[in-house]
């Protein structure tokens, strides 16, 4: 049970980092560069979520007994 729990909240903050991500890609339109977009992405918070739910959703994959 504690797997799957695991495993949902990797995925919970896989989907909240995605979405954040391509809602920040809206400022592309309004001038911003690519180089610029990836700076203002790394500084924010909310987009290290997608890395660390994937990597919370890979290592329960590992571990969950077959």
């Amino acid at each position: 049970m504690g797997y799957v729990f695991l495993f949902l909240v990797g995925f919970g903050m896989a989907v909240t980092g995605g979405v954040t991500m391509i809602a920040y890609m809206n400022f592309l339109p309004a001038g911003l560069s690519w180089i610029d977009y990836f700076v203002f992405v790394a500084g924010r918070l909310e987009c290290y979520f997608l890395p660390i739910g994937v990597c919370l959703m890979l290592i329960t994959l590992q571990r969950y007994p077959k």
